[in-house]
């Protein structure tokens, strides 16, 4: 018997949010950089619409209709300092992905850096790194025993991506191979992914490891889904944005405010805040 229906329905009145603290005091400390301090001061007001499809911890509606999480804290903050107003709109990541790249977004968070996307974006300076983990069901020991990536394919894996996430070099070249590529089933969001590896429609699935594991916790899914050892590195995060709303000088400027931030100890008490 499915269970889709039945966990789509618990997803919708899991979600609790991580332990808060005063979200707004981390990034309002005194500027310890003159030149930043300058650069702020020249880059004229800005308005953004900050594009974020539910990813929790980095980016998330609370249960008091807040939007928070990592990225959404560190990001809006710095924008914020360099004297740009953020407002939000939600989607899954295909949709506004599109809409950043048509305008009606300006900046998409945990943005992985590509040609293709370069052509249409700014990327920032990397604000954090990604690694990806395998998860399968937990009974299941033919697949826990494999040892890489390849051994999955070779022996006819399904394996569950959210689309036109990157997954690094080792699984875009399987992608851009017509044998393999088949295997890969996408979804538009991680939670369908969860879904159908219960349902035994796929054997296995790929998502951050940090989001994997507060997904399985939140949701209570311990008992039937585990984080394979396999891990897949894909280097860093970055924001993107749209060439239609962020000039060159300001994100120069943004870029200095980030680096400051990084270097303070603000950056380390966001990173220990979600890192429960």
């Amino acid at each position: 018997m499915k269970i889709t229906a039945l966990f789509l329905t618990f997803l919708l009145f899991a979600c609790s949010p991580p332990p808060k603290t005063d979200d707004t005091s981390l990034l309002v400390e005194p500027s310890e950089s003159t030149a930043v301090e300058e650069q702020i001061s020249s880059v004229d007001a800005c308005s953004l619409v900050l594009g974020f499809d539910a990813w929790e911890p980095y980016q998330y509606v609370d249960v008091g209709g807040v939007i928070t999480g990592l990225d959404i804290e560190l990001i809006s903050g710095v924008a914020e300092q360099i004297g740009c107003e953020v407002s939000y709109q939600q989607g899954t990541w295909v949709d506004l992905l599109a809409a950043l790249q048509s305008g009606e977004v300006d900046m998409l968070l945990g943005a992985s850096k590509t040609p293709a996307r370069q052509e249409f974006a700014y990327f920032s300076d990397s604000y954090r790194t990604e690694e990806f983990s395998l998860y399968i069901r937990k009974d299941d020991e033919v697949h826990a025993n494999y040892a890489s990536l390849m051994e999955f394919v070779n022996n006819g894996s399904k394996i569950g991506i959210v689309a036109d996430y990157v997954y690094g070099e080792e699984v875009a070249q399987l992608l851009d191979d017509p044998e393999h590529s088949q295997l890969f089933v996408n979804a538009i969001m991680g939670e369908m992914n969860v879904a159908r590896l219960l349902d035994e429609d796929v054997d296995v699935f790929l998502e951050d490891s940090f989001v994997g594991a507060t997904m399985l916790r939140r949701k209570a899914l311990s008992e039937f889904i585990m984080e394979h050892d396999l891990k897949i590195q894909t280097g860093n995060a970055y924001v993107m944005f749209s060439k239609q709303a962020m000039t060159e000088a300001q994100l120069a400027t943004f870029n200095a405010e980030l680096k400051r931030i990084k270097q303070s100890p603000v950056y380390t008490e966001l990173l220990s805040k979600y890192s429960y």
